[in-house]
């Protein structure tokens, strides 16, 4: 029987944010916290050194974001278990984590016994999901119902989040090391998917559907 803790690396861009979970796992016998990143990009730099059992990892970071580092740790590391600790309570980012590779999605707002219950199911190869998100998603299978955002790209929908809050083309070109142009195409084929004319509709697009502050 394996006895050795599971070896555990924090992503979050909030220095408080990281020492607060890092001090809230300490509190457990069978995790060790070994490394920590501020951002998807120095998670990706670091993580093959650490070789973490699991990757504990926020998305609303600034650069890549957090889906993005999903992506290219597992492209570069298959087997890396990815569990997301995110601000957002809402379906969509769950199934996009998912859908991008990730084992599991908790909130922040979750007990401490959650977090610990979801990086023990994840590190044993299973999948584990917030039970209020997880009620939300079966909820909404049995509703059948779609939503438009699914038709986005990964980049597109960080693009449309990102315009959602107010941001400007070359604000969020920055952020995403992106053209202009490019992200002035982004949001032409956003608009053409979610039948919306300018960013003020967007913006409501996004506050229906829990992804933004009214």
């Amino acid at each position: 029987m394996n006895n050795k803790p599971t070896k555990v690396m924090l992503v979050d861009d909030h220095a408080v944010v990281r020492m607060g979970f890092r001090l809230l796992l300490q509190g457990s016998a069978d995790i060790d916290v070994i490394g920590e990143a501020q951002s998807g990009e120095d998670a990706i730099k670091q993580f093959q050194d650490l070789a973490p059992d699991v990757l504990v990892m926020d998305i609303s970071m600034p650069g890549i974001g957090g889906l993005e580092a999903i992506a290219r740790v597992l492209a570069k590391e298959p087997q890396q278990k990815i569990l997301v600790l995110s601000a957002h309570e809402d379906v969509m980012h769950a199934r996009r984590v998912l859908k991008a590779g990730a084992a599991g999605y908790v909130t922040k707002r979750s007990a401490a016994e959650v977090l610990m219950q979801a990086i023990r199911a994840v590190h044993k190869g299973q999948i584990y999901l917030d039970p209020d998100i997880a009620q939300a998603m079966a909820v909404e299978q049995v509703s059948g119902s779609k939503n438009p955002l699914d038709a986005l790209s990964e980049k597109e929908f960080k693009v449309f989040i990102e315009l959602a809050k107010g941001n400007s083309v070359q604000e969020i070109a920055d952020v995403m090391s992106l053209s202009p142009r490019t992200i002035g195409t982004h949001l032409y084929n956003i608009k053409q998917k979610l039948n919306a004319g300018n960013s003020a509709e967007l913006a409501i697009i996004a506050m229906r559907a829990g992804l933004i502050e009214p």
